[in-house]
């Protein structure tokens, strides 16, 4: 079963607020055949601590004018990898350096993606690609 659609909308939202922040490499997972907490992933990264910060609080703040509150924050403090759970949609926004030693997309790239709107996409193609 896919992901449903509001995980799907509040992924969109979280991408545009993230996008809006300046936040790169954007990528929405749909992890719904392979994890029973949660439908989406959305995967974003900056480049400093301060950033990864501006980003959450983008987030945040989009999804919360939407009625949404995060069900759990963690590493906000540090602003080196942040994880927000909305329960439909977990958020991680990493530092840059984290998010290539982590490398997400790999771990989950036989997870389908989520099409984003084109104003969050960096390039036509789909980054998990250019990771190989």
């Amino acid at each position: 079963m896919p992901a449903t659609a509001n995980a799907v909308e509040l992924t969109i939202v979280a991408a545009l607020a993230a996008a809006e922040k300046k936040a790169e490499e954007i990528i929405a997972l749909d992890v719904s055949e392979r994890l029973v907490l949660t439908d989406a992933f959305l995967v974003a990264s900056g480049t400093s601590e301060r950033q990864v910060s501006g980003i959450v609080d983008g987030i945040e703040d989009a999804l919360h004018a939407r009625g949404v509150k995060a069900i759990r924050k963690e590493g906000v403090s540090q602003g080196r990898w942040v994880l927000l759970d909305y329960g439909d949609l977990i958020v991680h926004v990493q530092h840059s350096e984290d998010r290539e030693f982590y490398a997400l997309e790999r771990l989950w790239r036989d997870c389908p993606v989520i099409e984003l709107p084109a104003e969050v996409r960096e390039a036509p193609e789909d980054s998990r690609d250019s990771q190989d």
